[in-house]
């Protein structure tokens, strides 16, 4: 299914959140990305009621300098129970700046919120 553009708003509190956890991760072009999330909007949702959403970064930013697309950070989401219930990927722009924060989960029903950040990590459902 296509992305669904909507008018560009700013993060909401949940969609900052989780990025500004996987952002503290150390990793070569990191620390760009972190100074872009105040110019960060979201552009268009996965599908509705999707969590997953397209992003851009407003000019003028200091670009990162990723050698693939994707951040390279591991942000498994578990539940209460301890189960894997799916991941948190950040995408970017030609590896330069914030394209998309996607929730690929591997349960039976799609979630209907982003994870917490509890104790230093991501948990599921919040």
């Amino acid at each position: 299914m296509a992305p669904l553009p909507i008018d560009p708003r700013s993060l909401n509190a949940a969609e900052r959140n989780v990025l500004e956890h996987i952002l503290l991760a150390e990793f070569d072009g990191a620390s760009q990305l972190r100074s872009q999330l105040d110019r960060t909007e979201v552009t268009a949702v996965w599908g509705p009621d999707s969590v997953s959403v397209d992003l851009r970064v407003r000019e003028p930013c200091e670009h990162a300098a990723l050698p693939t697309e994707l951040v390279p950070v591991d942000a498994h989401i578990h539940d209460p129970s301890g189960a894997y219930v799916g991941e948190i990927l950040v995408w970017t722009d030609r590896g330069a700046t914030l394209a998309a924060l996607e929730f690929a989960w591997v349960t039976d029903e799609m979630p209907t919120s982003l994870p917490t950040v509890m104790y230093g990590r991501l948990s599921w459902p919040s």
